[in-house]
């Protein structure tokens, strides 16, 4: 017997006090054309928002938990990535509250994995401007078109994206039972910091798909609203800076010699050469940019990187998570 439920989907929706935004985000699941799926809402809220909205919308494919205590904003999407398989489902994917799904979402997922044979899939999501207010707009451009292309990448090549952007985004991503890579983090960080280092956490093949059938929230201001903060922002965006200049150092060193000479023009990445090089110079990376960006370029960016190194910290949480993954990928290999 199949240890899980063929074509079952297993949403994860942690939320906090967006009931309306976490109506729109259910509602996207009920509208799927595929109807085999699940959803657990993990709301943060104390005042338990949320229930009343899963309470109205009567789908017993719904259910809700409140965090008792609160788990705060980063944890409370990390634990979303878990492995941990409650539902017996094949399909996973995390639906924050305030994004929303195409209604053919999932049926496309489903298919490029079993087409493409791969057990995760990157899909683009088109930006809602202002999202939350009178003015919000949904564009026409998405979160990936400034950094891939369509295709399946290997994992090596795929971790290189951090020098060209962000690489994951969370709302993005879909996988299977099957997948070998760990995609909670279990360690403390920022959500923003969660992102790399789940790029950096991919050690199988993966498939980026182009096409956007999932809308994602720009609402920067409040990504720090329910998060649990031990320290000013400056002291954040430098910590945050140094672990992205760190990892982006981990993923060059780790790459092909191949890979590395290729990287400031390999089409696979949709990302400006000057985008590139500027990544690549404050992760110190010098060498790769010559005869990319001028001397005075070069010199301006290696200044910030050093003046990162100088100024940022590395946590250790952030050392225990490296080697978490380390020790992971010696046992793989």
């Amino acid at each position: 017997m199949s240890p899980y439920q063929p074509n079952l989907v297993h949403f994860r929706t942690p939320t906090y006090k967006r009931p309306e935004a976490l109506r729109r985000a259910l509602e996207s699941m009920i509208a799927q054309t595929v109807t085999t799926w699940v959803c657990d809402v993990f709301d943060d809220d104390p005042s338990e928002a949320g229930r009343h909205v899963v309470a109205e919308l009567n789908d017993p494919r719904i259910h809700y938990t409140a965090n008792k205590p609160q788990l705060f904003a980063s944890r409370n999407i990390d634990h979303c990535f878990t492995a941990d398989n409650p539902h017996g489902a094949e399909y996973f994917c995390v639906v924050e509250d305030d994004n929303f799904l195409m209604p053919s979402f999932c049926e496309a997922n489903i298919a490029l994995t079993k087409r493409e044979g791969v057990e995760i899939v990157l899909r683009n999501q088109l930006i809602e401007h202002a999202s939350g207010t009178a003015a919000a707009s949904v564009g026409t451009i998405g979160v990936l078109d400034d950094l891939f292309t369509e295709g399946r990448f290997d994992a090596d090549e795929f971790r290189l994206a951090m020098l060209a952007g962000i690489g994951v985004s969370n709302g993005g991503l879909f996988w299977s039972v099957r997948a070998r890579s760990q995609l909670e983090i279990q360690y403390e960080c920022t959500a923003t910091l969660q992102e790399y280092l789940r790029t950096y956490s991919i050690v199988e093949p993966i498939y980026v798909s182009m096409e956007p059938l999932a809308i994602w929230a720009e609402n920067g201001e409040q990504t720090t609203r329910n998060a649990e903060l031990s320290a000013g922002y400056l002291r954040r965006e430098l910590d945050l800076k140094r672990a992205v200049q760190a990892l982006r150092q981990m993923v060059w060193n780790q790459s092909s010699v191949q890979q590395r000479a290729a990287f400031m023009t390999n089409p696979r990445f949709a990302a400006p050469v000057d985008v590139r090089a500027t990544h690549v110079g404050k992760a110190l990376i010098a060498e790769v940019l010559e005869g990319h960006v001028s001397p005075a370029d070069k010199l301006r960016l290696t200044a910030r990187g050093m003046l990162i190194r100088t100024l940022g910290r590395l946590t250790p949480e952030f050392d225990r998570f490296v080697a978490s993954r380390q020790a992971g990928l010696m046992q793989r290999a």
